[in-house]
């Protein structure tokens, strides 16, 4: 099997419609999460078609940046990554504060289908998310991996932010105290 990655383009709608699938990859977020404000009620209200036209118009315009993984010309996985600033729920995100600027990019969203998954795809996502931040002139990128316990598996639905050893690798930190839950990580990249 080759997997081969590339970054998102103005003409992917069909490629991540048909890899979201009708349930907008989990639960009809549509990979907006991060790119709304504030959550509860004005989220729920969003979740659905309200986030599939949003991130429709984003992807249609070259608003939205990330990476595509195909086999073939299937699209088999997703990754976010963009100028943190593109991303306003992260200011209200207590646990992932800290001083950043202009070139602090944000990798913050992973979406592999359960058939594709355990091949290797969400590895060559992340390599290919910071090689393009790189070439776009980041300065340096954060990560919000979701930490689990040795030997602890979590649903998917958990771990939509990754695991941090996809992004240890690549050389990011942890800027959080460890333990549980979702952490922030850093790769600067100088």
């Amino acid at each position: 099997m080759s997997v081969r990655t590339r970054p998102l383009r103005r003409d992917d709608w069909p490629h991540l419609q048909a890899l979201f699938g009708e349930r907008g990859a989990c639960g009809g977020c549509w990979c907006m999460w991060w790119r709304v404000p504030t959550g509860g009620k004005a989220w729920e209200a969003a979740k659905g078609d309200h986030n599939r036209e949003s991130f429709r118009r984003l992807v249609e315009r070259g608003a939205a940046t990330g990476v595509l993984a195909f086999v073939g010309d299937e699209a088999v996985g997703w990754c976010a990554i963009g100028p943190r600033s593109d991303f306003p729920r992260l200011a209200h995100s207590r646990a992932l504060q800290r001083d950043w600027n202009a070139r602090t990019w944000s990798l913050n969203c992973l979406f592999v289908p359960t058939r594709w998954r355990s091949h290797g795809i969400a590895r060559l996502l992340v390599a290919a998310a910071v090689a393009l931040a790189r070439r776009k002139g980041a300065g340096e990128i954060e990560a919000y991996p979701q930490s689990v316990a040795e030997g602890e598996r979590q649903a998917a639905a958990f771990v939509w932010t990754g695991v941090p050893a996809l992004f240890v690798p690549h050389g990011f930190q942890r800027q959080t105290p460890r333990g549980r839950g979702r952490g922030l990580y850093l790769l600067r990249l100088g």
